[in-house]
């Protein structure tokens, strides 16, 4: 069976489960999750997966809200990502709902025509994007063991052949002082908000010395509740962000510094958690070609971010999976032009027609890359020499 022909058989297979996979979205959006607490969303997304006729293991890979479903006999292993936790307060406005709907389309669909094209898929829901590493921690579990190539889209304002990810850092730090009476007694306190405040002030001292790849940004974890007691404890949780490893971790050196001095300043001990990094997408550039031109039939048009045609600018999981596995991230339009993500009214469009238009176009467009992975041999062996060259040049470690 040809291209075209297992293509076609693809995209009929998106157009038969059109009517669940927006359902699907619809109820996602209704019900968002945070990390790791993603129960409806697991059951819903394996619900349907069973009744198409797959095997799937619920609670994969020793996370509770994780599942994995495979099918083919033989041949290369492509491998789809769902992902499904939403955000504190804002719901789905980062548009995983989006995520695993159209996930689940393109592997559904790709398992139909498994078989028939020589081919292997791995559908996998991974949770906690949003801060928890699911993806990274499935990683270590072997869910992606022996994958050719991984594949998602992720929503935005406008079809991006990639996000622009940043690399991550994450660090944890806690304030211990002495606690007093505020009013009797303040000199015998040494006060872990003055240190939390401290080091917040010379964080954002820092930021104007930032190059424009660059963020740092924080929050408390926990935080006095007392006005007459001198704080003895409190949690901060710190980001930093660079366009590539070596610019995050020039950041994270000098915000470390900030955050000893903001304790050591109001007298206090400095318990500095040890920073967890994430790497930048190292988006495939054969396979984002490959996908590009997938998406195209359905009307399409994928621009590269740069200063004349915008960004969305983000940090995931999927970074750690691109660093061993060639990968793509394209960013699917179904917002507005110009509102970001986490904006209120970005979970507004996560759950309208656009959205479920987007659910389509992207199972679709991933369904067909899918095929060419199968088949094209030159092309895995492509990406896979695209991905030693981009490790090379900005490596992990």
């Amino acid at each position: 069976m040809s291209a075209d022909e297992l293509k076609h058989r693809a995209t009929a297979e998106v157009d038969r489960l059109a009517p669940t996979l927006v359902a699907l979205s619809r109820d996602l959006h209704a019900h968002p999750e945070l990390m790791f607490e993603e129960v409806h969303a697991h059951r819903a997304l394996t619900d349907v997966i069973e009744a198409e006729g797959l095997n799937v293991e619920r609670h994969a890979h020793g996370l509770d809200t994780a599942f994995r479903a495979d099918a083919g006999d033989t041949g290369p292993i492509v491998a789809v990502c769902c992902e499904y936790d939403a955000l504190e307060e804002i719901g789905h406005a980062c548009g995983h709902n989006v995520i695993a709907a159209a996930g689940l389309g393109a592997g559904l669909a790709a398992a139909a025509i498994a078989v028939a094209a020589g081919g292997r898929i791995r559908l996998l829901g991974t949770p906690a994007e949003e801060g928890g590493n699911g993806k990274g921690l499935m990683f270590t579990d072997g869910a992606f063991a022996d994958v050719d190539a991984a594949l998602m889209v992720h929503p935005g304002d406008r079809d991006f052949d990639r996000m622009t990810t940043l690399a991550v850092s994450i660090v944890d730090v806690t304030y211990l002082g002495h606690a007093s009476h505020a009013a009797a007694a303040p000199w015998l306190g040494r006060n872990a908000l003055d240190a939390a405040v401290n080091a917040y002030n010379a964080v954002s001292t820092l930021r104007q010395q930032l190059a424009p790849d660059q963020r740092v940004h924080g929050g408390f974890e926990s935080v006095p509740t007392r006005s007459n007691v001198i704080p003895e404890r409190v949690s901060m949780r710190w980001v930093c962000r660079g366009a590539t490893m070596t610019s995050m971790r020039s950041v994270l050196s000098r915000m470390i510094a900030c955050l000893k001095g903001g304790g050591e300043a109001a007298g206090c001990e400095v318990d500095l958690g040890k920073p967890r990094e994430g790497s930048q997408v190292l988006d495939n550039d054969p396979l984002v070609g490959c996908y590009v031109a997938n998406a195209a039939v359905d009307g399409r048009t994928h621009v590269a971010p740069g200063p004349a045609t915008g960004h969305v600018f983000g940090s995931t999981d999927m970074g750690i999976i691109s660093r061993n596995i060639p990968s793509i991230h394209p960013v699917i339009g179904l917002a507005p032009e110009g509102v970001a993500l986490h904006e209120r009214a970005f979970a507004a469009a996560a759950g309208s027609t656009d959205g479920d238009r987007a659910v389509i176009d992207g199972a679709k467009a991933m369904a067909r890359t899918v095929v060419d992975i199968w088949l094209d041999a030159e092309l895995r062996s492509t990406a896979w020499e695209q991905l030693r060259t981009d490790n090379a040049a900005d490596p992990m470690s």
